[in-house]
C-alpha cells in the first residue's frame, strides 16, 4: 500500500530546486543545541569532534534538504551516519561486547533493510516523528555494531570478518536497489526530474553508492584495525 507523502511534513522541508539548494541550511534549534552539547561533551576527543562534524553535515548542511529530493542523497546521508559517525562514536565507548557480535550485526542489518522497505521509507519521510525514529535507530544500531567490532577482546580475524560482513549486507541491499526494475519510493517519484534524472536512475545511483563507494569507509576501518593490531603485536588470529 502506497504512503501519501506530505511534503510539508518532510524533515528539512520540501525538495529544493537546484538553484536554491545552497540556501537550504537546516537551523532547527533542537538539532543545533544537541550538536553544540555533543561538541562540548566530546571537546577533548578528535574522534568526537569529527563525529559531531559529520552529524552537522548530515543534518544541518544542504545535504539534508537534498535528501528530501534525491534517494541517492539520502543514501549518502545514511552512509555518513552508519559508516562514519557511528564508528567514530563507537570508538569512544569501548565495551567488552565480543559475545554480542552476531546479534549486533543482525540487528543493524535488520534496521537498515527494514527502513528501505518502501512503505517504511515513505512513512519516515512523511512524518517527522517517524523520520527521527529512522535516524536514531540507524545510529544506535550501528554504534552497537561498531562497538562489537572494536571490542577490546576481539581478535584481528574476527574484527575484520565483522567489517566485511557488515559491508556485504549493505552491498547486497545496494545491488537489489541498483537492479530493481521499477522505482520504489513515492517520496522520490518526481523531485529527481528537476535534477535531470529519472526517479529510477536516481534509485539506481543510490544503490550503486551503497554497493561500491560505501566500501571506502569500511576499507579505511579495516586498514585502521590492521594497523592497531599490528602495532599491538596481535596480527595472529589468537
Amino acid at each position: 500500500m502506497a504512503v501519501n507523502v506530505e511534503w510539508n511534513q518532510i524533515y528539512c522541508g520540501p525538495a529544493p530546486h537546484p538553484a536554491v539548494l545552497w540556501e537550504r541550511w537546516n537551523l532547527d534549534p533542537v538539532v543545533l543545541l544537541a550538536l553544540l552539547l555533543m561538541a562540548y561533551l566530546l571537546r577533548r576527543s578528535r574522534r568526537g569532534a569529527a563525529a559531531v562534524f559529520v552529524l552537522a553535515v548530515a543534518f544541518v548542511s544542504p545535504l539534508c534538504a537534498l535528501s528530501s529530493a534525491l534517494f541517492s542523497a539520502r543514501v549518502v546521508h545514511h552512509l555518513l551516519l552508519i559508516a562514519v559517525a557511528a564508528p567514530l562514536l563507537a570508538d569512544l565507548i569501548r565495551l567488552p561486547s565480543r559475545g554480542q557480535a552476531g546479534l549486533a550485526l543482525a540487528v543493524s542489518t535488520t534496521v537498515l533493510w527494514g527502513w528501505h522497505v518502501p512503505q517504511a521509507y515513505d512513512l519516515a519521510l512523511s512524518n517527522i516523528g517517524i523520520y527521527w525514529l529512522m535516524q536514531l535507530s540507524l545510529i544506535a544500531s550501528f554504534v552497537w555494531f561498531w562497538q562489537s567490532v572494536f571490542a577490546p577482546d576481539r581478535t584481528p580475524v574476527e574484527a575484520i570478518a565483522l567489517v566485511v560482513a557488515g559491508f556485504t549486507q549493505m552491498g547486497m541491499l545496494g545491488a537489489l536497489l541498483t537492479f530493481a526494475s521499477s522505482q520504489l519510493y513515492e517520496a522520490h517519484a518526481f523531485a529527481p526530474l528537476e535534477w535531470g534524472m529519472l526517479p529510477l536512475t536516481d534509485q539506481q545511483l543510490g544503490g550503486l553508492i551503497m554497493w561500491i563507494p560505501a566500501g571506502i569507509p569500511y576499507a579505511i576501518i579495516v586498514a585502521v584495525l590492521a594497523r592497531r593490531f599490528w602495532g599491538a603485536g596481535r596480527v595472529s588470529a589468537t
